[in-house]
């Protein structure tokens, strides 16, 4: 990476002495040499005029899906951390639903080891149970002590109480985090879509928001029994936003995660049957979009993730109901975020904080001597997500050739800098 340059940048990092202020920061071998207001260099250094747009740590997400190992055609690490760069990501979790699904120390330390070098830094999350199939506990420590940083059954809940509670208790014994996909699979039924006004029109069979706020409530009980913490990803209701709130003035130790496509995107937006609305949890109401939104203002929502989930061309460009699930979201959560009305300081306590903080991550620092992990980018600036700039295998985004507003300028990470022109 050499020597390079930023200049006029507004820097967000809460408790930072320059923290809203416009600032210039030069790098030298992957390590901030020095922090300013201003600075001045020699000529012949690399310049990037980040005027109008905004520094902070690089962005990290609590869910993303690559197919590594056993579904490369989807998505390997290197597209996948490619997209993550593209989006700001300088850190991912990437969710064990794999083939094998990473249930053991041997797929934690081939994910380890494949994302070696990269600048994107890649964490494993293990399985809770062996094949994710809710059965019998996967090896958990094992795990743990080889590089997992959580435990989930990625796309598929936990169905069985008694085994979630005793995932929660094993794990509590060595610091390890359970993290819940809330979906009663009996009430939910297999349903393509959110239950209410819109799939009755389409007539569709839905997806309950009971479906979701009876498993929080389960597994918020399990966890207040055990004593021990929890966290539950894309929550997509306002029920499981007032279950949570409630939990966390109590006293539980519990946190969550939304999809940025679930505070945009609505149930009317599957009017047209396109596949690419089609995610799990589904896409809710209005109401509920407004609750997550209020949620995430208040703090009760601690992270935004992309929830990305790259798939094949055959199994989307199908009719909805035989399409499989997802959206590649990595490289539009900014787009999306900017959409729903958060503001610069928001996206940065979402992306760069809050998610770190629910995994117990070291917060990267932007101080003299520190190593460069930071993003550049502008919540203003246009750009076209289309196949010039996509960088995963997949194309499965409904926003796929549409000019976005929100757009990742630069990345550094690992002595490593991308720069998107």
């Amino acid at each position: 990476m050499s020597t390079f340059l930023i200049t006029s940048a507004k820097l967000i990092s809460p408790g930072h002495a320059l923290n809203g202020q416009q600032v210039d920061i030069l790098i030298k071998d992957g390590v901030i040499a020095d922090i300013a207001d201003q600075l001045k260099v020699s000529d012949n250094i690399q310049t990037i005029n980040a005027v109008g747009s905004v520094v902070s740590a690089g962005f990290f997400d609590l869910n993303v899906n690559i197919g590594e190992p056993g579904y490369e055609t989807k998505e390997d690490i290197s597209t996948g951390t490619a997209a993550a760069a593209a989006g700001g990501f300088t850190g991912i979790a990437v969710h064990p639903n794999t083939n094998p699904s990473i249930q053991s120390r041997a797929e934690v330390s081939l994910v380890v080891n494949a994302a070696k070098g990269n600048l994107v830094d890649v964490h494993p999350i293990g399985a809770i149970s062996k094949k994710r199939e809710g059965n019998e506990l996967a090896e958990l420590y094992d795990m743990k002590i080889n590089g997992a940083i959580a435990f989930c059954d990625g796309t598929r809940s936990v169905q069985q109480a008694g085994l979630m509670g005793r995932a929660l208790l094993y794990s509590k014994g060595f610091n390890g985090l359970i993290i819940s996909f809330a979906q009663d699979e009996s009430v939910a039924g297999g349903n393509q879509m959110n239950e209410g006004v819109m799939s009755t029109y389409l007539g569709m069979k839905g997806i309950p928001n009971l479906a979701e706020a009876l498993m929080v409530s389960r597994d918020l009980y399990l966890a207040e029994y055990n004593e021990a913490p929890i966290h539950f990803t894309t929550i997509s209701t306002a029920e499981s936003v007032e279950l949570i709130k409630k939990a966390k003035a109590k006293g539980l130790k519990v946190t969550c995660d939304v999809a940025a496509h679930n505070l945009v995107f609505t149930d009317d937006d599957v009017i047209g049957f396109d596949s690419n609305y089609k995610v799990s949890p589904p896409l809710r109401t209005k109401n509920d979009v407004k609750a997550l939104l209020k949620g995430l203002k208040e703090g009760v929502i601690d992270a935004v993730v992309s929830q990305h989930t790259p798939q094949e061309i055959e199994f989307k460009a199908v009719e909805f109901h035989i399409a499989k699930n997802g959206i590649t979201g990595l490289q539009t959560v900014i787009p999306l975020l900017v959409k729903a009305g958060l503001s610069d300081e928001q996206i940065v306590d979402k992306l760069v904080i809050g998610s770190r903080n629910v995994v117990g991550l070291e917060l990267p620092t932007i101080e003299k001597g520190a190593k460069a992990n930071l993003v550049v980018f502008d919540s203003k600036e246009k750009w076209t997500f289309d196949e010039k700039s996509n960088k995963s295998k997949g194309k499965n985004n409904p926003l796929f050739g549409s000019e976005l507003v929100g757009k990742v300028k630069l990345v550094a990470n690992n002595n490593q800098l991308i720069i998107n022109n």
